[in-house]
């Protein structure tokens, strides 16, 4: 017998068929730098590569038993949390979170592919902000999600806001803010940029490629949840997850008629295949 020795993660979301979204999805990527997931469903998706059709949410008291029993059972060298289908999953969540303080928490909550980003209204958003955020080691939303997050508690809008909506949400206690998407304006490339209370600590400029791909920023999230839990520096965990990312969206796989999924194991798909082209990390400015 073996006692582990990996780091094991636990994850909360949701359960999508085409396993290019949540826990799956958090799987394999947690798989691919020698993590273990341990994973909690808040929600069963209906879905296939094309869009979202329907969400069936887990009851809560569900949702708190997978946890508990795990956590009860195994340490767990990171948390992170994506996909939430209700305020009640974010209270069980967050008393869960809670009694392990020192264990970082990455939470990325928005979820692109559902309708209205996977949160329904003002006062998820509120109870996520409020519960959730100041327990975080690092929040992971896009700039357009940022902004919506911030229209619950301040007045006004535009660009020029995103440092006092970033200060904001560090204020709260959260430690770190990975805002995806910034800039990009005048043809320049967009940035992954981590923030702290004292400004910008790390960023990665990125350009598209052609094409549409589902479960993206959930690639990126999970590298970077891995990282931490591997005991890396945010700035250093940033850097890897981006280029992880990348190099998985250059080597994404069309799966159906839809979107293009990022090929998590492309490095391991070349090794079980040698007739494929070699896997090659592209330069982190071009994604």
């Amino acid at each position: 017998m073996q006692i582990q020795t990996v780091p094991l993660i636990l994850s909360f979301g949701v359960l999508d068929p085409v396993g290019a979204l949540g826990i799956q999805a958090d799987q394999a990527v947690f798989s691919a730098f020698g993590c273990h997931a341990l994973t909690v469903a808040t929600g069963m998706l209906i879905a296939d590569t094309a869009r979202v059709d329907d969400l069936h949410e887990i009851d809560p008291d569900w949702v708190a038993d997978q946890a508990r029993v795990l956590l009860e059972d195994m340490p767990v060298a990171a948390f992170k949390v994506g996909s939430i289908a209700s305020i009640e999953q974010a209270t069980v969540i967050a008393e869960i979170v809670s009694d392990y303080p020192d264990v970082p928490l990455i939470l990325d909550p928005f979820l692109s592919s559902l309708p209205d980003s996977g949160l329904a209204d003002d006062d998820m958003l509120n109870a996520i902000r409020s519960i959730l955020v100041p327990q975080a080691a690092v929040l992971v939303l896009s700039q357009v999600e940022l902004a919506r997050m911030a229209e619950t508690w301040r007045d006004g809008s535009g660009d020029g806001m995103l440092t006092a909506d970033v200060a904001e949400i560090t204020g709260s206690g959260c430690r770190y803010v990975l805002v995806t998407c910034t800039g990009g304006t005048g043809g320049l490339p967009c940035s992954n940029t981590l923030y702290d209370a004292d400004g910008v600590v790390a960023a990665c400029d990125w350009r598209h490629l052609p094409g549409s791909f589902l479960g993206a920023g959930s690639t990126l999230s999970a590298a970077f949840c891995t990282q931490l839990a591997l005991g890396a520096a945010p700035a250093d965990a940033l850097q890897t997850a981006h280029d992880y990312t990348c190099a998985a969206l250059a080597h994404a796989q069309r799966l159906g008629m839809g979107k293009l999924v990022p090929n998590k194991f492309f490095g391991a798909a070349h090794c079980a295949n040698p007739a494929l082209p070699p896997a090659r990390l592209p330069p982190s400015a071009l994604l």
